[in-house]
């Protein structure tokens, strides 16, 4: 009820000290207002008690509250509504390159290290409602699955359905998806252009030498950070395809080519991850996220409502009552 109610000078609430002064002035004084007259006796005189004296010290009461409700309205009480308005000045324009290699299906990550990326990469995705996502896929070859959009619902269904298929050659062309990736970024007119591309393995395929694209990346102003997915040492990973086309698993030596992935994200001034467990793995995007902010700007409207005026009014009625008892009903002869 009162969270919106403001005191705009609240220092002046010091002299409700003043009252319990004022009271003690009165009892004080109290015998010394009254009329005395010293006879011997009262014998010949009626006795008869009157009301009035005794509900007499309502008058200072009276007085004590229009005093309280003057000080409270110097205090300057007041209702303040405020509204915001926040506005996005200038958002960042993001491509995930993610690698769908048939390695990508290695068990070291639960379930595997696809589905992993895509838990956590769709919980980043929902994180950036001010921003502008796409998609770039890569195995042998690359291809862009989502265009830069601000439609995060496209953005996330595409996530859902990346899976590992056939339609792409195997192999890792990480020059390609960081190519692929440059050139859905290098029209952007966004402040800041960033590449998380990850990948598990080490650059086997394609045409367009990593190094290159790390320099086109150079050239549009993107940066890029790159993550290596797979724990150290061996993993349990595809080794051959099974007449009925599913997959036989067998261990498998990790490789990737960290040297690779370091001096490209020191090239473009971004920064390299390795994600060894899922846990990992979250880490690593909550840092991404920390580190690529959107500015936005909050606008504040405050409406203030002054609540004195009746205090003052009500002090003043209240006075004037105090001022005609004392003059009518509590007139005194002496």
């Amino acid at each position: 009820m009162f969270e919106n109610f403001t005191f705009e000078n609240p220092q002046f609430f010091w002299l409700f000290l003043i009252l319990p002064l004022a009271i003690a002035w009165y009892i004080w004084k109290r015998n010394k207002q009254q009329a005395e007259l010293k006879i011997s006796s009262i014998k010949g005189f009626k006795v008869s008690g009157s009301w009035l004296s005794k509900i007499k010290p309502l008058l200072l009461l009276i007085r004590l509250i229009a005093l309280g409700l003057i000080i409270t309205a110097m205090a300057r009480p007041r209702t303040v509504d405020v509204s915001t308005k926040t506005k996005t000045t200038r958002g960042i324009d993001i491509v995930m390159a993610i690698d769908v290699s048939a390695s990508m299906l290695a068990r070291d990550l639960r379930p595997n290290r696809l589905e992993a990326l895509k838990d956590v990469a769709a919980e980043f995705i929902q994180g950036r409602p001010n921003d502008r996502i796409g998609l770039v896929m890569y195995a042998a070859e690359s291809f862009t699955k989502t265009p830069i959009t601000s439609d995060k619902a496209i953005v996330l269904s595409a996530m859902k359905e990346i899976e590992y298929n056939n339609l792409l050659e195997n192999g890792t062309a990480i020059g390609m998806g960081l190519a692929t990736s440059v050139n859905r970024l290098k029209d952007s007119k966004a402040k800041s252009k960033v590449i998380i591309l990850l990948t598990d393995g080490s650059n086997n395929a394609g045409f367009i030498d990593p190094k290159i694209a790390s320099e086109l990346a150079v050239e549009y102003g993107i940066k890029t950070y790159t993550i290596g997915i797979g724990t150290n040492g061996m993993a349990l990973a595809p080794v051959a395809i099974r007449p009925n086309g599913s997959f036989q698993y067998g261990n498998v030596k990790v490789e990737i080519d960290e040297e690779l992935l370091k001096e490209i994200a020191k090239v473009t001034k971004g920064k390299y991850f390795r994600a060894t467990n899922n846990k990992k793995l979250e880490q690593i995007y909550e840092e991404i996220d920390k580190l690529e902010k959107t500015d936005v700007e909050e606008f504040k409207f405050y409406n203030y409502e002054e609540k004195f005026r009746p205090l003052v009014l009500l002090a003043g009625l209240l006075l004037l009552v105090e001022f005609l008892l004392r003059f009518t009903v509590f007139r005194s002869f002496i």
